[in-house]
């Protein structure tokens, strides 16, 4: 796992869900593995026990490092040189300051449960066993 990147994001979330299909399609990231959190149950309720929840943010695990949240976002975006799409150009723009990130990361996030919620999903992914992470 140390030579790939893997990205694991809220399929159910369209912000999220579009946002990975960006980074997938249009980044051009070498390496770089994108899947969704609600489908790989497993992993996530292994990730859920060392402290990284998905309803907190995406998760990106990097060589031995795990990075969640804006964290994860920063480090994408600021690998992303050449983006062959506007959109993803501009969110490499606004998401490789650290700071900036950091400020507007709650803001996704709500904007993630707003969306959630009118498509009459729940926030949090479940485990095998039905149960909210």
């Amino acid at each position: 796992m140390s030579d790939k990147s893997l990205f694991i994001y809220d399929g159910d979330c369209p912000f999220c869900n579009h946002f990975a299909q960006l980074v997938e399609l249009k980044s051009r990231l070498p390496k770089f593995e994108i899947i969704d959190g609600r489908k790989n149950l497993a992993l996530l309720s292994q990730l859920y026990k060392q402290g990284y929840d998905l309803n907190k943010g995406a998760i990106l695990m990097n060589g031995g490092n795990i990075m969640h949240g804006a964290s994860a976002i920063n480090w994408i975006c600021s690998e992303i040189e050449e983006p062959s799409n506007s959109l993803l150009e501009l969110l490499r723009i606004i998401f490789t300051s650290n700071k900036r990130t950091k400020f507007l990361f709650p803001f996704l996030l709500w904007g993630r449960r707003l969306s959630l919620t009118l498509k009459g999903k729940v926030w949090q992914p479940v485990n095998e066993n039905n149960q909210f992470f």
